[in-house]
């Protein structure tokens, strides 16, 4: 998600505190609070992907491979 979608993002929660929001712009701002929340899952889970567990016994886990085992 690019930085103007963000700006975007802040703009309307703004201006929902100060005057409200038209429809469209209730619309808008739910699909951009949508791709926002999906950008952040997306990250956390690349970023799980990339753990690696060590294990008492001197092995080494890594939590994707967890994932594939639940």
């Amino acid at each position: 998600m690019n930085e103007e979608k963000i700006a975007r993002i802040n703009q309307l929660y703004k201006k929902s505190k100060a005057e409200g929001l038209t429809r469209e712009e209730k619309i808008e701002q739910a699909e951009l609070r949508s791709e926002y929340i999906a950008a952040i899952r997306a990250d956390l889970q690349d970023s799980m992907n990339h753990i690696s567990l060590l294990n008492p016994d001197g092995t080494i886990t890594d939590v994707k491979d967890l994932k594939r085992k639940n």
